[in-house]
C-alpha cells in the first residue's frame, strides 16, 4: 500500500490518498484502486472509472485533479484500474457496441466486487448515497453500470462516453458531460423528448475535446457543481 498526502489552500483540510490492490479469487484477477478521502464523515461515495490507455496501468490514477475535488467536497472517492497489462487490448473494429462489451462488463464485475468489499470493511460509509462516474470507456461502463444497477446508486456521471446507450430512465439522476470534438454514436445520446422525459442533463463544452477531460477545469467545475 502506498500513501500519499495532499494539501489544499484550505489548511483546515488535508486530502488523503492511498492505493490498493485487492485480488477477487472467483475471476482470479488483481484490481488495483486509489481512494481519496479527506478525515471528515463523507456525504457520500464516487466511484470513477478511468478512459482507456491501451493496458499501460496505472490509469486509475490519472484523474488525481479531479478525484481530489470531488474528495475535497466531502466524498469518499473510489477510482478503479480496470485493464491491467495481461489483458486483451480494447476492440477497435466491428460493431464497438457488441465487441467492447466484454470489456465494459469486466469493469461493472470490477465495480461490483470493489463495493461488496469495501461494504463489508467500511459499513459506516454512506453506501446509500453511492455514484458511479467515469470517462470515455469508463462512461461507457459507468453507463452499463447505471442500467444494470440503477437501485445501488443516485447518480451516473459520464464523462463524453461514446459507445453505451445513455439509460432511458429517471433513477439514478443521469449526467453527460459532452466534448465537442467526436460524435457519440447513433443511439446513445437521448432524443430531446427522451431528455425531457427522463430529465436526463446533456452539458455539452463547445470549446472543450474528448481526450484529457478529466484535467478541464470547466469539467472539474461543472462535476463540482453537480454533485453540491
Amino acid at each position: 500500500m502506498c500513501i500519499a498526502l495532499w494539501g489544499y489552500t484550505c489548511k483546515a483540510q488535508i486530502i488523503k490518498e492511498e492505493c490498493i490492490t485487492v485480488y477477487d479469487s472467483v475471476r482470479e484477477r488483481k484490481i488495483p484502486f486509489a481512494i481519496y478521502y479527506d478525515t471528515s464523515i463523507p456525504r457520500g461515495i464516487v466511484i470513477f472509472n478511468h478512459g482507456y490507455t491501451k493496458n499501460y496501468g496505472g490509469s486509475y490514477k490519472s484523474y488525481k485533479k479531479l478525484n481530489k475535488k470531488i474528495a475535497s467536497l466531502g466524498y469518499y472517492v473510489i477510482s478503479i484500474q480496470h485493464e491491467l497489462p495481461t489483458d486483451e487490448l480494447l476492440a477497435m473494429e466491428g460493431n464497438l457496441y457488441l465487441t467492447r462489451m466484454p470489456n465494459w462488463k469486466r469493469g461493472v464485475e470490477n465495480i461490483t466486487f470493489i463495493r461488496k468489499e469495501l461494504m463489508k470493511l467500511k459499513p459506516e460509509l454512506p453506501w446509500n448515497n453511492l455514484i458511479i462516474a467515469g470517462h470515455s470507456n469508463g462512461g461507457d461502463m459507468t453507463m452499463l453500470y447505471a442500467r444494470e444497477y440503477p437501485e445501488q446508486i443516485t447518480k451516473a456521471i459520464s464523462l463524453d462516453n461514446r459507445r453505451m446507450p445513455i439509460p432511458r430512465t429517471s433513477k439514478p439522476e443521469i449526467y453527460y458531460l459532452k466534448a465537442y470534438d467526436f460524435p457519440a454514436d447513433e443511439g446513445v445520446l437521448p432524443t430531446p423528448e427522451e431528455e425531457k422525459k427522463f430529465d436526463i442533463h446533456i452539458i455539452k463544452f463547445p470549446t472543450i475535446k474528448h481526450n484529457g477531460m478529466g484535467d478541464q477545469e470547466l469539467v472539474i467545475e461543472c462535476v463540482e457543481n453537480i454533485l453540491k
